[in-house]
């Protein structure tokens, strides 16, 4: 048992009091005070199963809710008083008189970690993701489950205190639910902690093993830091970076699951520790001097290519923002390299506390808009929880619904579900069979789309049959799969009518009926089966007009194309265009990406590459010239000789790395050896040939073109994008000729 004296209730009170001081309003330090005398009045004497008070207890998570985590008012209150509710007598009057004391928030908070302290998780690693999500929905607003990751951390590092048979089901519990979702909501640190906590409680062997490992391999890693990092410090504090550089170690878990995965041994686990690089920088220079540091860092140590990772052009969905290499340092030994900013460093290690505290951070992808919307209910008081929620569930688990049977079992369907998804997920029979039902004791048709937390009972009739309408309001595969095996008979009833109809119709319009051409039809309404199609026209969901406009206007197109061809023989010679790969879905020349044909030539005027919007043009001597559409002699061919304008586009994927020629003008700063910089940026960093290099220099600036060779657009891109990140560099873009 826990044996805490008054020194450790005066300790937590003093920490907490002296960081709410430093963090909070005077008026809500207040309410704070308040909260914790409301707290120990009613704790009192009370202890947990391990001998810790209540109030003891309370404190520690509103520490973690608040210094580890960085929740506001409102979630330190609701830590202090999340176990003075299981004491109340009338918990109803006691959360109106919360309300009152604290406001709306706090009681939205207590009541929703009350709706989870009551889950019953005796089946909790059968359906842990059912519980994980159910949690989110009973909860109401996420401050409830950051509350209780904080509560289930507190309880995690007392639980060598607890009784052996708590300790397991504490151990289970926050392995599937509170670890995860810290690892979702970025809490990093917590997470890898949690992790921690779990190996030593129920793999203590593993754990034990790995942390002495660790330990006696402490000093070779401190001593390879050390030589790693030394040659790179000076060069960072040559250019006049200010910056922090230290080893970060991985999580005892996570070279545990590593281990096991891959099963080797410790030994075997290469990547135990990384070197991070975090940097002093102004927001607007972020990149760049990320960048720059990289180019530092591969300047020193050799890069293995396969191993970058650019999560600062595109962040992860989550918001993390880092550049990652991987380097060859002393001794042969490949190290990973991360490479961020205090702000970005912030994120990765505090997830969503961190995101709340840099409003004027570049948002990226809808995990960032989501995180958004819990940054303006921390701002804005008045905001109403309720309508967060409903934005979270549409962002986070949008494809998800959690319904229960009669007797009380979860079922998960797909958002939009209806009755009948739902009978259909109990039994093809039930489904088959379902004329309506109850949902919360309230009679709907097999129609009614359900919501979280239905109880919901299926009436049946042996008279009811699937019917073909159902089709358009069910949404899980299951309930369309079944309903689409009972009425294949029918179906195939339909498409005898409709294949007489299209028959009569063809004759009608003097057209010829075959196989080509009905797979053609089937193919411009995305139909797989001939079956449906002609059940279609029978139930009115095709015109059959429609058919034959379809089949006049591929009749116009293919004339078309004849008569394209035949210019171009009038032109080029028939043995110049016999050739000719022309699409025949809209008149598109197909220009190999090879570029063997000698019938085709790129034009240098513009130098188009692969990726490039191009058009064709017929020359009398040199056959068909390929052009860029951006080719600044398109306007005068096409005001001359529109006649021998041709549409084109390139084949397929660039699978055989051909390289073409490419132009860039470039400006920037005349600093000593830019042009050698940059030389070594485009055949070194970027790895692209270069053909020549051409610069002129005045008044402290220099201009000029680089021709190199590149495979395709995306590849001109990346060198494009390499320079502009280069220090001195003013601008980058691409040149003609």
């Amino acid at each position: 048992m826990t044996i805490h004296s008054p020194q450790d209730i005066s300790h937590l009170e003093a920490l907490l009091h002296n960081y709410c001081k430093e963090k909070l309003k005077e008026e809500e330090i207040d309410k704070i005070e308040d909260a914790k005398l409301l707290a120990k009045t009613i704790l009192n004497d009370k202890h947990l199963p391990d001998g810790e008070p209540f109030y003891t207890h309370a404190l520690g998570v509103a520490i973690i809710a608040g210094k580890e985590m960085g929740l506001a008012s409102d979630s330190i209150i609701a830590s202090l008083l999340h176990n003075t509710i299981s004491f109340q007598k009338v918990e109803s009057e006691y959360m109106l008189e919360i309300e009152k004391r604290y406001g709306k928030t706090v009681a939205i908070i207590l009541e929703g970690l009350s709706k989870i302290n009551s889950l019953d998780k005796d089946n909790i690693a059968i359906q842990s993701d059912n519980f994980r999500r159910l949690m989110l929905t009973l909860s109401g607003d996420i401050r409830v489950i950051l509350v209780k990751i904080a509560d289930q951390l507190r309880d995690m590092r007392n639980l060598h205190f607890f009784p052996e048979e708590k300790k397991l089901a504490f151990a289970h519990e926050t392995n599937y639910l509170y670890a995860p979702f810290a690892h979702r909501l970025g809490l990093y640190k917590i997470n890898s902690e949690l992790q921690d906590l779990w190996l030593k409680t129920i793999h203590f062997e593993d754990y034990d093993f790995i942390d002495k490992n660790l330990e006696k391999t402490g000093s070779f890693r401190e001593n390879f830091v050390s030589e790693f990092v030394k040659p790179i410090e000076k060069k960072l504090k040559s250019k006049g970076f200010k910056f922090e550089m230290k080893a970060r170690t991985k999580s005892i878990y996570s070279i545990w699951n590593k281990m096991k995965k891959k099963k080797v041994d410790f030994e075997d686990v290469h990547d135990i520790f990384a070197i991070r690089v975090i940097l002093e920088s102004k927001l607007e220079e972020e990149k760049s001097n990320c960048w720059q540091v990289f180019s530092v860092v591969t300047e020193q140590y050799q890069t293995n290519p396969n191993r970058l990772r650019d999560w600062i052009s595109i962040p992860k969905s989550n918001g993390y923002e880092s550049l990652h290499t991987t380097v060859l340092g002393p001794g042969n030994r490949w190290v990973e390299v991360q490479i961020r900013t205090e702000r970005m460093n912030d994120l990765a290690e505090n997830g969503l506390a961190a995101h709340w505290r840099y409003k004027g951070g570049k948002e990226s992808g809808s995990f960032d808009d989501w995180l958004k919307s819990v940054r303006e209910i921390l701002e804005n008081p008045d905001l109403n929880p309720f309508d967060f929620i409903d934005e979270f569930k549409t962002n986070v688990y949008e494809d998800e619904l959690f319904v229960f049977t009669p007797k009380g079992d979860l079922k998960k369907l797909r958002a939009g579900a209806t009755l009948l998804d739902f009978a259909y997920d109990i039994h093809s029979q039930i489904g088959d069979q379902c004329v309506g039902g109850l949902v919360n004791g309230k009679k709907v048709s097999i129609k009614h789309k359900l919501q979280n937390g239905d109880y919901i009972s299926i009436e049946t009739s042996k008279s009811q049959k699937p019917k073909l309408d159902w089709l358009e309001f069910v949404v899980t595969t299951k309930a369309k799969s079944r309903i689409k095996v009972s009425l294949n008979e029918e179906q195939r009833k339909l498409a005898i009518q409709g294949k007489e109809i299209v028959k009569r119709k063809f004759k009608n319009w003097k057209i010829d009926y075959n196989d080509r051409i009905i797979q053609e039809i089937l193919d411009h309404y995305k139909i797989k089966l001939s079956n449906e199609f002609y059940a279609n026209i029978v139930l009115d969901k095709i015109d059959i007009l429609d058919i034959k406009n379809f089949i006049q206007q591929k009749e116009q197109k293919t004339e078309t194309q004849e008569n394209t061809i035949t210019n171009l023989e009038a032109i080029l010679g028939e043995d110049a265009t016999k050739n000719l790969d022309i699409d025949s879905s809209d008149d598109f020349l197909v220009i190999d990406n090879n570029i063997t044909n000698v019938v085709y030539k790129l034009s240098k005027c513009c130098n188009p590459i692969l990726g490039d919007d191009i058009f064709g043009f017929v020359t009398i001597k040199e056959g068909i010239k390929i052009h860029r559409k951006t080719c600044p002699n398109a306007p005068q061919m096409m005001e001359r000789y529109p006649y021998r304008m041709l549409k084109a586009k390139w084949k397929g994927e660039n699978n055989t790395k051909k390289s073409f020629q490419a132009s860039l003008h470039i400006t920037g700063l005349d600093q000593t050896n830019i042009v050698g910089d940059i030389s070594q940026l485009v055949s070194k960093e970027a790895g692209i040939q270069m053909r020549s290099i051409s610069f002129d220099s005045g008044n402290g600036q220099i201009e000029g073109i680089i021709k190199v060779y590149v495979h395709d657009v995306s590849h001109l891109d990346f060198l494009i994008k390499k320079l502009k990140n280069a220090k001195g560099i003013n601008s980058v873009s691409r040149a003609d000729g």
